[in-house]
């Protein structure tokens, strides 16, 4: 009786430590595929602008610093290779596409070329599943730390090496109103 009732413990504390092993590797996973989702949306911003440019260009001559300032900045926007290059100049490139639809609406042809209004709304619609994405990292962010810092996860997050993760952060002065200029 005695045996069946410590395999009982036993096997208990095995499913145990199954289930929390297990929890922070979902956990993890779901961090790494939100932060891939990030990089699919700017991705997939980066190939809008080549399009967006090229609609813009016929229009604008004369504004070549605005077209030259988006096309750098995507440019840096596909070169980076961590998130925290990727966030910055993801924010240099919003800037700029500011300026450019600022500038747009001084040319009403370009207001109403219907491919120039389609891209318009293609990049309005990536810029809400950027954010959309970013909020479901720092949600998984979330949920993994309170993982490691309640009990008993706690106990298994050093039984198993895991760590605090860092939650996708603006800076102060990304947060600052854009000035356009002209």
């Amino acid at each position: 009786m005695l045996l069946w009732l410590l395999l009982g413990v036993a096997g208990f504390i095995l499913l145990v430590i199954f289930y929390y092993y297990n929890k922070f590797a979902v956990l993890s996973n779901r961090i790494d595929n939100s932060l891939s989702q990030i990089n699919v949306q700017l991705k997939r911003r980066a190939d809008l602008i080549p399009n967006l440019v090229e609609s813009v260009k016929g229009f604008m001559k004369h504004e070549r610093a605005a077209i030259k300032a988006v096309t750098d900045a995507r440019k840096t926007l596909v070169g980076a290779r961590d998130i925290v290059g990727k966030v910055k100049a993801d924010n240099v490139l919003e800037n700029a596409l500011s300026r450019l639809f600022a500038i747009a609406e001084g040319y009403p042809d370009l207001k109403a070329n219907t491919n120039f209004l389609e891209l318009q709304r293609e990049l309005s619609s990536t810029e809400d599943r950027i954010a959309y994405a970013r909020q479901f990292y720092n949600d998984s962010i979330l949920s993994y730390n309170n993982l490691c810092t309640t009990f008993p996860g706690r106990f298994f997050s050093k039984l198993f090496h895991r760590q605090l993760k860092d939650y996708l952060e603006i800076t102060e002065k990304e947060k600052k109103l854009v000035k356009v200029e002209f």
